[in-house]
């Protein structure tokens, strides 16, 4: 059995603005490189092989928590939000020609405009996760993070999900030849030792 721990990058002006990032590169804001430099990787987790996505506040995210240069692996590329990308899911919302809807009436199938559904993003992200030979921490992003804890407990994006995501915690995945599991609950990042 191999261990997946998923963790959300720090935040971004566009995520404190409520803009959708998706694979816009987006930097993390002083205010998230100051929270994360006081936080590290919990044992045993420091000494797990390190990826992230190759979006640049994930890959910051991870040197900041490590003091390691993570190894980038384009699947791990936020979800494609296609012609949505930069702007503002309450304006989209309140636009009823767009079709917006929140993730929990999305199904596997929904698809922005242009961009990527749930179903393209786990195609992608699958093969990668069943080729992991050893314990290892990704940062990455929300949408990746949903997709693949969808698989490990069953939710079809459809209702409300059996999980929320929040920063600066890991969200450990069991992977085997028997399917996905999720292992308990959310591991918190350690304070930074002075």
């Amino acid at each position: 059995m191999i261990r997946l721990a998923l963790i959300r990058h720090g935040h971004t002006a566009w995520n404190r603005a409520g803009r959708i990032q998706g694979r816009t590169d987006i930097p993390l804001d002083p205010e998230a490189r100051a929270g994360l430099a006081t936080r590290v990787l919990p044992k045993p987790w420091c000494d797990a092989a390190l990826v992230s996505s190759p979006l640049m506040r994930a890959v910051e995210t991870a040197e900041l928590i490590s003091g390691k240069t993570p190894v980038t692996i384009p699947a791990l590329m936020e979800m494609d939000w296609g012609a949505w990308e930069g702007k503002r899911g309450e304006a989209l919302l309140a636009d009823p020609d767009t079709d917006y809807r929140h993730i929990e009436a999305w199904g596997w199938e929904y698809r922005p405009p242009g961009g990527e559904s749930p179903a393209d993003v786990s195609a992608r992200l699958t093969p990668w996760v069943n080729r992991l030979a050893t314990d290892t921490v990704a940062v990455c992003h929300i949408g990746i993070m949903r997709v693949l804890m969808a698989k490990a407990t069953g939710w079809n994006f459809d209702g409300a999900a059996p999980f929320r995501i929040k920063r600066d915690r890991l969200f450990i995945l069991n992977i085997s030849d028997a399917g996905w599991t999720v292992a308990g609950d959310p591991v918190r990042l350690e304070a930074r030792a002075r």
